[in-house]
């Protein structure tokens, strides 16, 4: 079985649309800096990269699902070709109600994308910048690092903090490397 880097999009990847709003038009995704350096590194280290995001936006009529899968292809492309790829990318595009089990926190996309991939959850993360990323990630049963704004207090509940994905990369590989050297797993809890 392979193990996965389930990354969320905005936040993570991208720049976050401001409170309420939603990116739903390419000339408004902004990668973040060290974004493909860090999908790049999580290839080069035999992680499958799998987006996994909740994009109520859709429910909303904001966009529609041929326009974000097109979105999403355009964002694959630029990452490949920095040499960064991205095996998957799954969303929720449901509102809150009715309930669903794909919409973060519940989690249904890591479960499903471990179906398709043959992945073993218990040697993926979880990246977010979310409680609900983190507890989509624990339920799941992957070790999860909470993305946090510098100088903003850590939250509770991630096995790892970090201040962007890079940051959060590093930390991963050098975990992984660590746990290497003596034989061991990474644990389900850090």
């Amino acid at each position: 079985m392979k193990k996965a880097a389930f990354l969320d999009r905005d936040g993570v990847l991208n720049r976050k649309a401001p409170e309420g709003e939603y990116v739903t038009r390419w000339e408004e995704m902004e990668f973040l800096p060290g974004a493909r350096e860090a999908v790049r590194l999580l290839n080069q280290a035999g992680y499958l990269v799998v987006v996994v995001s909740n994009q109520r936006c859709v429910a909303k009529g904001l966009i529609t699902s041929s326009e974000l899968d097109s979105m999403h292809a355009r964002m694959r492309h630029e990452f490949e070709a920095v040499g960064a790829r991205i095996d998957a990318i799954y969303y929720c595009p449901h509102d809150f109600q009715p309930a669903c089990s794909c919409r973060k926190p519940q989690p249904g996309m890591l479960r499903e994308a471990a179906r398709t991939h043959e992945l073993d959850l218990s040697a993926s993360w979880m990246i977010g910048d979310s409680d609900h990323d983190v507890v989509a990630g624990k339920s799941a049963g992957c070790g999860t690092v909470r993305l946090v704004e510098d100088g903003k207090s850590p939250v509770g509940g991630a096995d790892m903090v970090a201040s962007s994905l890079l940051d959060a990369v590093h930390k991963v590989l050098e975990l992984q490397s660590d746990l290497s050297a003596t034989g061991a797993r990474v644990p389900l809890s850090l």
